[in-house]
């Protein structure tokens, strides 16, 4: 799309992330705490076509210049569906259905298919962060109007960036999440020992059946993961989702995951799984991403059924390799009550909504209030059933 210009920045929307240089972008996503708003992983969205117009997923970043300087972008995507977001958006939908409103397409900015928080707007430093937000908000809301998209939504939003677009006019709703912190522990039995007796016992006899089972787990960072790691993880991504059917959740293409071995590998932690007759195949994967001292879980799978294999190489492991390794934050990603068993919290994140029919926009003003009340009650309640040892 041809430029638009407002006194010293330009604006341009751009369908391909390859489109911009990928050391400007990163200047911009570099200071982000979350990694997946970096062009690297984006691109390999876009390059493997798990992010198209084909996949209901066409992107359409924005981006700020002064002169022939990156100074703002935000990722963004024309939505003709809802899937793979993980808000789930379908009673706002079916208000709009009832309302005979077209709900798609939509405006979507998040980082595709991962729930995890910070998506923003990029921004260099020293830029006005607010006069710059609310240029780059109304060029937003002229693209909807002129080519007749219903709303536009951020997801799992930065908490800090929330309160600036609050002011810009968006609704801002909640939903529960799951988070791991480290209370400065200096081992795995650090960890155990907030939990109540009985729990260090299931957790320690969890742990304890893996190697009863002749299954042992080493982890492989960055240029340490082997080659072929990058195909077996889609394997066993796929195998993991097809377990669901029609509520799985298998959006990316295997060529997304190869494609992270040359220039992303960096971020990368992989929880390998062996067995004592096979020590050189693993028989299943858990792929986790690091940024500086932030965890974030991401893909799993196997290719045969061994309890406890998962909470093992999703939680217990990647919780002892953070605490030697530095990390103050892990996110285990969406969905599994199981997780408050083994010590995440449940936490609160935010979506932003705007619609651009004043029926719609009314409505979820006159009910989210008490609809974000009832998730923060849902959030306490998993709070309260954290089995944790009592304080004296």
């Amino acid at each position: 799309m041809p430029p638009s210009h407002h006194k010293s920045f330009s604006v341009v929307w751009l369908k391909n992330i390859a489109d911009v240089d990928q050391a400007q972008w990163d200047v911009l996503a570099e200071p982000l705490d979350a990694p997946f708003l970096e062009w690297e992983w984006l691109h390999q969205m876009e390059l493997s076509k798990s992010t198209a117009a084909e996949t209901g997923w066409w992107p359409h970043h924005l981006t700020v210049w002064s002169r022939d300087q990156l100074i703002a972008a935000a990722p963004l995507y024309i939505k003709q569906h809802s899937a793979g977001e993980f808000v789930f958006d379908h009673v706002w939908a079916d208000v709009a259905d009832r309302l005979n409103i077209s709900y798609y397409p939509k405006l979507v900015g998040m980082s595709p298919f991962t729930p995890l928080v910070g998506y923003r707007f990029l921004m260099a430093t020293g830029e006005n962060e607010e006069a710059l937000t609310r240029y780059m908000v109304n060029e937003i809301e002229q693209f909807c109007r002129q080519h007749q998209i219903s709303g536009c939504s951020f997801l799992f939003v930065d908490p800090q960036w929330r309160r600036l677009m609050i002011n810009c006019g968006f609704i801002s709703w909640l939903h529960q999440s799951f988070t791991w912190q480290n209370a400065d522990y200096q081992s795995f039995d650090d960890y155990l020992a907030v939990f109540n007796s009985n729990q260090r016992h299931n957790i320690k006899r969890e742990r304890r059946s893996i190697a009863r089972n002749g299954i042992t787990l080493k982890i492989f960072e960055g240029d340490q993961i082997p080659p072929a790691y990058f195909s077996q993880i889609y394997s066993f991504y796929e195998r993991t989702n097809d377990k669901f059917g029609p509520w799985g959740c298998k959006y990316l293409k295997r060529s997304f995951f190869k494609g992270l071995a040359d220039r992303y590998r960096h971020r990368l932690v992989f929880v390998a799984a062996f067995e004592e007759a096979n020590p050189d195949s693993p028989l299943g994967l858990s792929l986790l991403v690091r940024k500086r001292d932030r965890l974030f879980g991401r893909y799993w799978g196997c290719s045969k059924e061994i309890k406890h294999l998962h909470f093992n190489a999703c939680y217990y492991s990647p919780i002892e390799w953070a605490i030697a390794s530095g990390i103050n934050q892990f996110d285990p990603g969406m969905g599994g009550y199981h997780k408050i068993r083994r010590g995440f919290t449940a936490a609160g994140n935010f979506s932003l909504h705007r619609f651009f029919d004043q029926r719609l926009e009314q409505i979820m003003h006159a009910h989210i209030e008490e609809i974000n009340r009832l998730e923060q009650e849902h959030i306490d309640e998993l709070n309260a059933a954290l089995p944790l040892a009592r304080k004296a």
